[in-house]
């Protein structure tokens, strides 16, 4: 019993340390619907998306897409993800893999709350697993972070123009 409680705590603290959450979030004043458009305009992202270049593919749940990012001061890539979830209005999620699932992964979320009162709150998360994730520690705080906030306040305005 000793045995597997220790396995159990190793497996825990690996799993600990091989995972990384940034969340970030903006207050639009706009609906989600318009706010919606804007973001699953894929064609349009070359012209104000400073962190997602472009996205490829059908968003429906399963397909895979392609996406291309490009974090401040880092070396853009291209990956393939997978669709978790797109629910019109409300969140488009993904999850990618460096070369292959448990390596480095990452479960990329985006998420409209309606307020209600003509505003909506976004949301912009990703979730990281895998035994690579504690060598990018730093360049995911420092680059994919300020990544996800330009892009919040791009699609802010945007979404706030007239």
């Amino acid at each position: 019993m000793k045995y597997l409680t220790t396995i159990s705590l190793i497996t825990l603290l690996n799993e600990t340390a091989m995972a990384k959450e940034i969340k970030t979030e903006i207050l639009i004043n706009a609906k989600p619907k318009k706010v919606w458009s804007i973001l699953t305009n894929f064609d349009n992202y070359p012209n104000w998306n400073p962190f997602i270049k472009f996205v490829k593919g059908d968003m429906k749940v399963g397909n895979k897409i392609t996406v291309r990012i490009e974090p401040l001061e880092s070396k853009g890539m291209t990956f393939k993800p997978k669709i978790l979830t797109s629910e019109t209005n409300k969140e488009f999620k993904w999850i990618g893999h460096l070369l292959f699932a448990g390596l480095f992964d990452g479960e990329h979320k985006f998420e409209l709350i309606d307020n209600g009162n003509g505003t909506t709150t976004f949301r912009q998360s990703e979730k990281f697993k895998g035994i690579l994730v504690p060598l990018f520690k730093k360049k995911l705080y420092n680059n994919t972070e300020k990544g996800f906030e330009e892009l919040n306040r791009k699609l802010k305005e945007l979404a706030e123009q007239k």
